[in-house]
């Protein structure tokens, strides 16, 4: 035995009751899960006193974008100080592998617009100089601390097949026949599934729509086609009624692409707010219709609310507001000048309180904003303070006040949003959704937008709040929502559970005070950058294949995770 860990609470995954036992590891698997003092157990080369402790399975994160990122940070940093000890990546159409040799740059500039990811990190922290999908996946055997599964992205082989004509552009039936093979191909490489997006935020360095976004539905339900003939594969999209609701044709698309690909469909993010609730209501009521037509469509949504920052000088979500996007896309001094007139302003607000905002109008909580870092004498013992307490001293209204701050910063302030969903109304309709056989934890996004958004810590968090916040779910629920429900969407084999034979992927922390650090930001970015980042609390193992990834919050020098492979790794899942 090489680990036992001893007099611990085990929350197994599967919902169970919690329960007092031990747990034994040897070569990488659990091959002793008792709820007495095993004698097997005495002579395991290292022991654990889990008195006080819970165990639970690692987490499954469903969607991140560590494609960069795992190439600088094996570690994927911080999901895996939060206990998360496999990551799928390759979501919404974006990938690196494949590549065409010279195409670096667009895929840089493509990875920097749409998925926030610092140019300069991806020209430094990366060489760039793989082709296949076979060659990309190569990089991490070995050098991994977690396990990560990554998806192949639509707009990545449009533009290996296609070149420039990827964007703007029908394939010829030639293309369209490569474009199968090489998916195919990739797939046979590892990759688990197919990934797209139709969504209209999605928009590469040119500014126009991503590759994938181009493409007619006979291609979509083509390369849907090919998913089904391998093995332990797997869909996901984003679309436009991921952020608004759907209609009654992509809700027949989705049934018609998870049908074709006899593959689970996931979509990234199901954002509930009770100042919206037609919007959570249509797109629940649309999983159920593809339920009953024969698809399996599952949303994703979070049990936390995202920490997040905004700037009017940067890219960032208030860029999608409607009719937002000209005025910030305008040289500093032209934006500063429109942000200036009053009526610039007033339509700006009126345009974000409208219906076109979608689930962008969460951010429309102005008065519940607070000021980040400053950069001018004007706003000097502004950084902490709320713009509504700062609008009521001024006389002035909130949006007003905002603009006025930001503009004496030249645009340089760090805004952190206070959401308009954080009301006691919404969070009973997230318990709600939680319950709902196609609804699912993830949607972390992690390893994107990194100086803008981290939601990579939530497991942390939720655990925090079922424990000793608002228990809107038992500790049990929780890690079950967040373990075994994605490893069984995903057909992950003997993963997302405490029981004999399973992988030892294994977080141990202590109940009393798990939870998350508050955000901050760091400068440990490839080229100089910073990120968004916040470590873990009470988080005191995280093993991945019985090895020490993580210990007492910090990661060690351990490379025991795996490429996630499908048809290897996974088993298959159909849509009915």
């Amino acid at each position: 035995m090489d680990l036992a860990i001893r007099n611990v609470t085990i929350v197994d995954g599967t919902g169970a009751p919690a329960r007092v036992g031990d747990v034994g590891i040897s070569n990488g698997r659990i091959v002793t899960v008792a709820e007495t003092a095993d004698p097997a157990l005495d002579g395991a080369e290292r022991t654990v006193d889990g008195t006080g402790l819970m165990l639970c399975p690692g987490f499954v994160d469903p969607h991140t974008h560590y494609d960069a990122q795992l190439l600088w940070d094996p570690t994927a940093s911080p999901s895996s100080v939060h206990g998360v000890t496999t990551v799928i990546a390759g979501n919404c159409g974006f990938t690196l592998a494949p590549l065409n040799p010279g195409d670096g740059d667009y895929v840089r500039r493509m990875m920097a617009k749409v998925e926030g990811m610092p140019l300069a990190a991806l020209e430094e922290g990366i060489d760039w100089d793989w082709e296949t999908f076979a060659d990309y996946l190569a990089r991490f055997d070995g050098n991994l601390a977690v396990n990560a599964g990554f998806l192949v992205g639509h707009c990545a082989l449009r533009r290996k097949v296609m070149g420039t004509d990827a964007v703007g552009s029908q394939p010829t039936d030639e293309q369209l026949r490569d474009m199968e093979e090489l998916l195919a191909e990739s797939i046979r490489a590892g990759g688990l599934g197919f990934s797209t997006t139709r969504a209209r935020t999605h928009s590469d360095g040119d500014g126009e729509p991503v590759a994938s976004r181009w493409a007619e539905e006979p291609e979509l339900l083509a390369l849907a086609e090919v998913v089904s003939q391998h093995p332990g594969t797997t869909l996901e999209f984003a679309s436009d009624g991921c952020l608004d609701g759907f209609d009654d044709d992509e809700v027949q698309f989705m049934i018609r692409f998870s049908r074709a690909g006899n593959r689970p469909l996931n979509w990234n993010v199901l954002t509930v707010d009770s100042h919206a609730p037609e919007r959570y209501r249509n797109q629940l009521a649309a999983m159920d219709t593809a339920a009953a037509a024969g698809a399996r469509v599952v949303a994703l949504t979070m049990p936390v609310i995202v920490g997040m920052n905004m700037s009017f000088l940067t890219y960032c979500a208030l860029n999608m507001m409607p009719d937002w996007g000209d005025i910030l896309a305008l040289p500093v001094p032209e934006r500063i000048e429109k942000l200036s007139d009053p009526g610039t302003r007033r339509f700006m607000e009126e345009r974000a309180a409208s219906p076109d905002a979608g689930v962008f109008a969460r951010l429309t909580g102005w008065s519940t904003y607070v000021i980040g870092d400053t950069f001018s004498e004007a706003n000097e013992g502004l950084r902490g303070r709320r713009v509504g307490d700062i609008a009521a001293e001024r006389g002035t209204g909130a949006f007003d006040t905002l603009l006025d701050i930001v503009i004496a910063d030249d645009l340089r302030t760090v805004l952190w949003p206070g959401a308009t969903d954080a009301d006691p109304e919404s969070w009973e309709l997230r318990r709600q959704a939680w319950q709902h056989p196609s609804v699912m934890l993830g949607g972390s996004d992690a390893g994107a937008h990194l100086d803008r958004m981290q939601g990579a810590n939530y497991p942390t968090r939720f655990l925090a709040d079922c424990l000793r916040g608002r228990k809107l779910t038992t500790v049990e629920d929780a890690v079950r929502m967040m373990t075994t429900v994605p490893a069984e969407l995903f057909g992950l084999r003997d993963r997302g559970v405490i029981r004999e034979g399973a992988h030892a992927d294994l977080v141990l922390f202590d109940p009393d005070v798990v939870d998350s650090e508050m955000l901050s930001m760091v400068d440990d970015l490839p080229g100089g950058t910073e990120r968004l980042f916040a470590g873990s609390v009470g988080v005191r193992s995280v093993l991945v294949s019985g090895v020490e990834v993580v210990r007492d919050g910090r990661p060690t020098e351990a490379r025991p995770g795996t490429i996630i492979r499908s048809g290897v790794d996974t088993d298959t899942v159909t849509a009915s």
